[in-house]
């Protein structure tokens, strides 16, 4: 049997599957890639919900998974013989993608033309679409000068624009469907429902990026891991 207790976040979270791959997340925008990407692969593992209304990813057990105290962080039992802890969702996407050949071609020119857009969310959408939410839903009362709500607005409308313009023609960003999608399409989602910050986009204009969005969300492993982990 699997023996994971060499891994101080297993006290915390006990691993009822130890087996199976352990995810620590919650349903946050970084968070879904990886439970998403899990269903649509199909691999087995075993969810566990990091909390942030009690700090958990403040936790000892936490950081020594994932010492910059963000979600998602993955425990693979035996991906060559020995327990494999990750954190970083575009590290655990690729990580995933490239143990069970899927979601990434192997083809160089369509790997990299998909690796690029997956960073292009992890430097670009992702903080983007944060400020943004920050100072539009969450903080944006306390300060009277919204220079800096419009900047990350124009920025983050400047982005959609890029996408919506290679969507144009295009069935998926990278041609295909593959973790490029899972990566950015959560966060639009999030955009646009969460934050409440289409109106502030102009979301209408950007035509392309709603119908893939829309696909996105019509498929099964998206619906089933928008839920994962359960939030209780």
């Amino acid at each position: 049997m699997t023996d994971l207790s060499a891994f101080p976040i297993t006290r915390k979270w006990p691993a009822q599957h130890p087996e199976r791959l352990q995810l620590y997340s919650l349903p946050t925008p970084n968070g879904v890639k990886v439970s998403i990407m899990l269903e649509e692969i199909g691999l087995p593992y075993e969810p566990h919900l990091v909390s942030f209304d009690s700090n958990d990813q403040f936790s000892p057990e936490f950081l020594s998974l994932a010492p910059n105290n963000k979600i998602p962080a993955i425990l693979d039992p035996e991906p060559n013989g020995h327990p494999l802890p990750l954190f970083e969702s575009g590290a655990i996407l690729i990580y995933l993608a490239e143990k069970t050949g899927q979601l990434l071609s192997s083809d160089p020119a369509r790997r990299y033309e998909t690796l690029q857009w997956l960073m292009w969310q992890m430097g670009g959408l992702g903080p983007m679409f944060g400020q943004l939410g920050f100072f539009h839903k969450f903080a944006g009362a306390q300060y009277e000068d919204k220079r800096p709500r419009d900047r990350y607005v124009a920025e983050s409308a400047r982005l959609l624009g890029v996408l919506d313009q290679h969507l144009q023609n295009r069935d998926w960003i990278a041609g295909e469907y593959s973790i490029a999608d899972i990566a950015v399409f959560p966060w639009i989602r999030n955009l646009i429902g969460f934050y409440e910050a289409g109106e502030l986009v102009q979301f209408e204009r950007f035509a392309n990026v709603r119908r893939v969005l829309d696909a996105f969300l019509a498929r099964p492993a998206v619906q089933r891991g928008l839920t994962i982990p359960s939030r209780g």
